[in-house]
């Protein structure tokens, strides 16, 4: 009977120093690949296609400015063709019209089945 306790408390020691931490890692890499998964799936997804927004005919722009503005011939919106040499838009765009109406790019989003 004694054997028989002794060797419970083995089984029971390797149980919860081995079985149950490798249980918990087994169960965190099953989590973090469905999770990676769902993250490529977002990545796949393409904006819609969105008409570009003609900033020199709203600002009412004359010819000879809109010779010399790269939005013009740019497939970007103007604040984007506007960016400053660090990446911040810049400060006239923030509160210009143009940007703050400017339409929402949205996602298409395809059905996929797992």
């Amino acid at each position: 009977m004694d054997n028989v306790i002794s060797l419970f408390y083995i089984v029971a020691g390797l149980v919860l120093r081995l079985a149950i931490p490798i249980a918990g890692t087994m169960l965190l890499i099953f989590i973090l690949r469905k999770l990676d998964a769902r993250w490529q799936a977002e990545a796949e997804y393409k904006p819609l296609p969105t008409t570009k927004v003609e900033c020199w005919k709203i600002k009412g722009c004359m010819p000879e400015q809109m010779e010399n503005c790269p939005a013009v011939a740019s497939a970007l919106p103007c604040w984007q063709v506007n960016r400053l040499p660090n990446g911040y838009l810049n400060e006239n765009c923030l509160s210009c019209k143009v940007f703050i109406e400017a339409p929402m790019p949205a996602l298409q989003i395809e059905s996929r089945s797992l």
